[in-house]
């Protein structure tokens, strides 16, 4: 089975885990673990947790996203799922989770406030 991956502001050194998740470090040692968006897709960030909200950028395929905390809003259909599971991967910005591959189909980080 794989291991986590750390990535540190200083250096780099590690590997993934079996889900696809990435640990990041910073110097500080924080820990930030990232999560892979669904192959083959760009996926549009918006600015709240439904298709309704405007798109505040798109990531290209292959990136990778934290989830800082969960929200429930619109249902999304996507390779993971059906989910009302948006992700809040930055201020002010959500990804549906049926775009991510966290290894589940509830939810895996605090839900927003």
């Amino acid at each position: 089975m794989a291991v986590e991956r750390m990535e540190s502001t200083d250096s780099v050194a590690g590997t993934e885990n079996g889900n696809g998740e990435t640990a990041t470090a910073t110097a500080d040692a924080a820990r930030l673990v990232t999560y892979p968006i669904a192959p083959g897709s760009a996926l549009n960030v918006r600015s709240g947790p439904g298709t309704g909200y405007r798109i505040v950028r798109v990531l290209p395929e292959g990136s990778r996203v934290p989830i800082f905390c969960q929200t429930p809003g619109q249902s999304v259909s996507g390779p993971y799922g059906t989910t009302s599971i948006w992700d809040n991967i930055a201020n002010g910005e959500y990804v549906s989770d049926a775009y991510v591959k966290t290894g589940s189909d509830g939810y895996i980080a605090p839900r927003c406030s």
